[in-house]
């Protein structure tokens, strides 16, 4: 079975795309990137030690939790520290998906790799097909917004550091609109599944 890559931008609907997907194709194996940068930003002791070199201890709470929101407003308004934690995570997840989707090529069930950054690092071509999951700026303005407590302009900026939505639609292999209803966005996910299977 192929491995897909599932990508967009921030606030697309990634998430969402993939919950519809894991409903309907239950025996389907998911890699996550994000869930994957938390668990090795909190329990890699290289990857603490790493980051901890690189933004200063105190970016970890006493117990080992790492601060997200002082990361992100750190990186997101540094390009160098944003490069930084790019080249200190971006290696060690490709490899974990890229040996996870490898295994599972002989598998008769379908592997999902949800990387928002899958462009980015060139993980397209570990994929043999790429979905892109898209809305218009205005509705992915407002989810971000609603998602994270920033404020307009703090949100635009967190957008625009990633490369426009319209390039990834231009590389995609399938692209799917999130603009509306959930069930929507299952009934394009039902659609590709069956294309795939």
């Amino acid at each position: 079975m192929p491995a897909i890559g599932i990508t967009g931008g921030i606030s697309t609907g990634k998430t969402t795309f993939c919950e519809c997907l894991r409903e309907i194709v239950p025996a389907a194996t998911f890699f996550d990137a994000d869930q994957a940068a938390r668990v090795l930003a909190e329990r890699d002791l290289e990857v603490k030690e790493l980051i901890g070199r690189e933004f200063g201890a105190e970016i970890y709470s006493p117990n080992g939790d790492l601060n997200r929101a002082q990361m992100r407003s750190i990186v997101f308004a540094d390009a160098e520290k944003k490069r930084a934690l790019e080249q200190i995570l971006h290696p060690r997840i490709r490899r974990q998906w890229s040996l996870e989707a490898e295994s599972r090529r002989g598998s008769a069930d379908l592997f999902f790799a949800d990387i928002p950054l899958l462009y980015e690092t060139g993980g397209e071509t570990l994929c043999d097909s790429v979905v892109v999951v898209a809305c218009s700026p205005s509705v992915q303005l407002e989810r971000l917004v609603a998602r994270t407590q920033l404020d307009q302009s703090a949100a635009e900026e967190m957008i625009r550091s990633q490369m426009p939505l319209a390039e990834k639609i231009r590389r995609a292999d399938h692209i799917v609109w999130n603009n509306g209803a959930r069930a929507v966005l299952a009934a394009q996910a039902g659609l590709l599944a069956t294309l795939w299977q």
